[in-house]
């Protein structure tokens, strides 16, 4: 009996791989590709999709305008947004940029005051640091 099974399941075992085969290689050498067999088309094209993007935008621009006018502010133009942006990017890179350098100050302090521990000097404050590193 145990041999009984052991021969169905490499039976079974053996057709599935066998169908599991035979579905790749249609899928490999048959002519056409899956979208053309399905007759699948995207629904928008990447010119849409663009038109979309840029109508979106205008539509912004016009709310964030609407809203300036009922402010008494100037209204905002393509480039001034552009140009916000570009300050935008400027004061985070400049904060990120000083936050990494207190980083690196910070763990070149945990160094020198490890190092001092060793020694058993005492240890440097921040401002010590700083004011020797000319900061």
């Amino acid at each position: 009996m145990i041999l009984g099974l052991d021969a169905f399941a490499v039976i079974m075992t053996a057709m599935v791989g066998g169908m599991l085969l035979l579905l790749i290689l249609l899928g490999v050498f048959y002519p056409g590709s899956g979208a053309k067999q399905l007759d699948w088309k995207p629904t928008r094209s990447a010119e849409v999709e663009v038109q979309n993007e840029i109508d979106d935008l205008d539509q912004m621009l016009e709310a964030a305008n609407e809203r300036r006018r009922k402010r008494g502010a100037q209204e905002l133009t393509e480039e001034g947004l552009h140009d916000q942006v570009r300050e935008h990017q400027r004061e985070s890179a400049k904060r990120r940029d000083d936050y990494m350098a207190d980083l690196e100050v910070a763990q070149m302090l945990d160094r020198v005051n490890e190092r001092r521990r060793e020694k058993g000097q005492p240890e440097q404050t921040l401002e010590e640091l700083k004011a020797e590193l000319g900061l």
